[in-house]
């Protein structure tokens, strides 16, 4: 752990060799986050867990903006966010006139990882999650850490450094809210 926190500094101060030295580090992990992601994801997705991982990867070191990173949880953290973003923006493609797809509300639940509706559902979530973004970070933060990342609550409770019971109330909240949201009118 103490050498991802030691690379990602050097990568903070633009030694470019560094990333290649970080993506054996964590590359089994980011893997397993992608997976677990992609196995929630209807048949016959298109997008294997290794073009995720290297899609998010890219995004994160590649980027060409100088990210600061507090360490290994905030690293993971933000490998998340970009997933969620790579799979937000297929979802958006997906959608669009020339492909067919017109925008359907659904609610959010855990069935709703196995849902039919995938792509709208992951679209109305996206929004949701930016409006909860503007109301409370810390809780639009755990709900990627948990649906995007695929992380317990203990474990984004340590990524978020919040007791794991503070957490799970956190959590109650956010799928209420989101659900609330999410519901059509």
């Amino acid at each position: 752990m103490n050498d991802i926190t030691q690379i990602l500094s050097k990568i903070e101060d633009g030694d470019s060799s560094a990333a290649e030295q970080l993506l054996p580090l964590v590359y089994d992990e980011l893997r397993k986050l992608a997976t677990a992601k992609l196995a929630n994801e209807k048949p016959g997705q298109t997008l294997q867990a290794t073009a995720l991982v290297h899609d998010a990867y890219v995004r994160l070191v590649e980027g060409g903006s100088n990210k600061q990173w507090d360490g290994r949880g905030h690293f993971f953290s933000a490998a998340a966010e970009a997933m969620r973003r790579i799979l937000v923006d297929r979802a958006r493609s997906k959608k669009t006139a020339k492909r067919g797809g017109d925008f359907k509300e659904a609610d959010i639940d855990v069935a709703l990882l196995h849902s039919e509706q995938r792509t709208d559902d992951l679209l109305a979530l996206d929004e949701a999650l930016e409006r909860l973004e503007e109301i409370d970070q810390t809780k639009s933060e755990l709900v990627k850490l948990r649906y995007f990342a695929g992380l317990t609550i203990p474990q984004a409770a340590a990524v978020l450094g919040i007791a794991p019971s503070t957490a799970d109330k956190y959590w109650a909240f956010a799928k209420a809210w989101l659900r609330t949201e999410m519901e059509p009118e």
